[in-house]
């Protein structure tokens, strides 16, 4: 998408570290139709590149003002998400898995009383992405359970977030393929409130890739083939690998 992909898949070489040490930061800018703007950030350190298992980070600063659920409509209380994990390289280092266990902060999963509140520890969030890479193609696999960690409000959702693409480098610095995602209302505690879809995207992207900048641009977009949807998707990321 994709927002992690780069991160995942690659790192460069730090001077200030040990020899067989690496580290990676990618800072991306992503915005799409459901999400509105949001900036991630994810990082890595490689203790040993003798040893397959990284230490992994990640982060996301929400800034949709819908998101903050009851609160003020100024972009005060927004949505937080900050996360660890590992990556674990194999297969030569095309194959990349990397569970993580994210915290969210604010009050979409808590769900705040009117007048909103800054809720710590809004919602649990337990990760898988899976990321291959070679010379000719390129893949990726998230799935994200998004839980409501604490009963602040009178409502509290959980979400099922995933998405799968695949594609094929055509030239040095492009490549492209197709993507389909969708995000589930998994639970929510509304009187008379049941699981539900929100939405089912299935389109294609197109990526160009710098590899002597470490920067990238991708463009996805297609069709909600969600039953009753209308209109389409699209989202744009961009970012930089340090």
């Amino acid at each position: 998408m994709t927002r992690r992909a780069l991160a995942l898949a690659a790192f460069a070489a730090s001077p200030l570290m040990a020899q067989d040490s690496a580290a990676s930061f990618t800072v991306a800018l992503n915005q799409d139709n459901f999400f509105g703007f949001y900036p991630t950030f994810a990082g890595t350190y490689t203790p040993s590149k003798t040893r397959p298992v990284d230490f992994a980070f990640y982060g996301t600063l929400w800034t949709i003002p819908a998101f903050n659920v009851g609160g003020p409509a100024n972009g005060a209380n927004l949505w937080t998400e900050f996360g660890v994990g590992a990556r674990i390289r194999l297969a030569d280092d095309r194959l990349a898995l990397k569970p993580q266990i994210g915290v969210t902060h604010g009050s979409l999963l808590s769900g705040a009383p009117t007048g909103g509140q800054p809720n710590v520890l809004d919602g649990i969030v337990p990760s898988l992405t899976v990321n291959y890479a070679d010379a000719r193609t390129e893949g990726e696999v998230y799935g994200g359970y998004y839980r409501a960690a604490r009963e602040v409000g009178p409502v509290q959702l959980d979400f099922l977030h995933y998405w799968a693409n695949a594609g094929f480098k055509f030239a040095s610095i492009a490549s492209a393929g197709v993507h389909v995602e969708q995000l589930r209302n998994a639970r929510t505690t509304a009187v008379g409130g049941r699981p539900s879809d929100t939405y089912r995207w299935v389109g294609g992207y197109v990526q160009f890739a710098l590899p002597g900048s470490h920067a990238f641009a991708r463009m996805t977009m297609g069709n909600n083939v969600l039953d009753g949807a209308k209109g389409g998707f699209y989202k744009l990321s961009t970012g930089l690998t340090f």
